[in-house]
């Protein structure tokens, strides 16, 4: 073919962040607390999730210092993305009240694209090839509209619309107010009707958080960015080799999409975390709203970084999605299946039902 049930409410801002808490003074106390997949004991400091195996989720806390050594084993193979699966484990974090919860997907190789006799594959997912990465931290789930408009209200910056003739916009007229598109209510639904500028300004104000707090050295760009297709994808499988994390088939009532079985099936948006999430630990994966990548677009992998990093060279007028959203057909919510649309929008049936989730590096 051509291109083309831990099921907890978010951590409140007001319960969870972690502060600048030292590193050097807590290393070797975090790494004797610090014990197997599923069985991480009552650390100190801000509070954090983990869900088990039997997907019960309880808190527990993270501190920086215990954020380093979870991602040092998780680097050096000792809690491999297998492990993580295996055990259900699923750790998060959040590192301002503004800031949107994130969950930790250690290092690990997979075989990026689709094999040919893939059903709905597309020639752009090929050729298969195997890439390695490092751990990294991607949004347990897609930004939302509040978190959206809490950017809009603080920043005053203005998206560009939509769909020009139904006047689907943003509205940010300033002094602290904003509007989501068509009035959409604030809250749990993912926003949409956002092109990849909107999204790299957004990460651009996450960052200037973070830095305002102390975490980040002076001038020093920022932890935060869209993630890289690779990342996006390695995370979308979350240790699988099937078409989707759940299996080949696909199913029903595991994703939004016109023909998932689901009550909100090519009728309107799900708010996020609305299905389970994968064995990472992330919701809506597949499914909902297509989600912008920091990748250049390219008409195969013919090229592409072996090392997880985004492409950016190609096509950088258009960026790659992911993800397939509620209006698609289930060909299109599958872990290979990519598209591409213009970065400054103007895409119908990508850039108006498109949102995106961030992604962080970590130490």
């Amino acid at each position: 073919m051509a291109d083309s049930e831990c099921v907890e409410p978010p951590i409140s801002a007001d319960q969870v962040y972690f502060g600048p808490s030292a590193i050097a003074k807590r290393h070797k106390s975090d790494q004797k607390r610090l014990t197997s997949p599923g069985k991480v004991k009552q650390l100190t400091d801000d509070a954090v999730r983990v869900c088990g195996s039997n997907r019960h989720c309880s808190k527990v806390s993270l501190t920086f210092g215990n954020l380093f050594w979870f991602l040092l084993l998780a680097t050096a193979g000792l809690i491999s993305g297998e492990a993580r699966v295996a055990q259900g484990m699923a750790t998060t974090f959040r590192e301002c009240v503004e800031c949107p919860e994130m969950t930790a997907i250690p290092a690990g190789r997979f075989v990026m694209g689709s094999p040919a006799g893939e059903r709905g594959r597309f020639d752009s997912e090929a050729p298969q090839h195997e890439v390695s990465l490092r751990a990294f931290a991607l949004g347990t789930y897609d930004i939302t509209n509040e978190e959206f408009l809490t950017f809009l209200r603080e920043t005053g910056f203005q998206p560009a619309p939509c769909d020009p003739i139904l006047d689907l916009t943003w509205s940010s007229p300033a002094k602290g107010i904003a509007y989501a598109p068509g009035n959409s209510p604030p809250g749990g639904d993912p926003a949409v009707c956002l092109n990849w500028f909107d999204a790299e300004a957004y990460v651009a104000w996450l960052n200037a958080k973070v830095r305002a707090q102390g975490h980040l050295p002076v001038g020093s760009k920022g932890p935060y960015r869209l993630p890289s297709e690779a990342e996006w994808e390695y995370a979308a499988r979350a240790g699988t080799k099937t078409v989707r994390w759940w299996g080949d088939a696909i199913g029903k009532g595991h994703a939004n999409c016109n023909g998932c079985g689901s009550g909100f099936d090519g009728i309107l948006i799900a708010p996020v975390g609305s299905f389970e999430p994968n064995p990472f630990g992330l919701y809506d994966m597949l499914g909902n709203v297509w989600q912008w990548t920091e990748d250049c677009w390219n008409e195969s992998y013919v090229g592409a970084p072996a090392d997880g990093s985004a492409w950016t060279r190609g096509d950088c007028r258009k960026r790659v999605l992911r993800g397939g959203s509620w209006s698609n057909l289930p060909e299109f919510l599958r872990s290979a299946t990519r598209s591409k649309a213009n970065a400054a929008g103007g895409d119908f049936d990508y850039s108006s039902y498109a949102g995106f989730r961030v992604a962080r590096t970590l130490p």
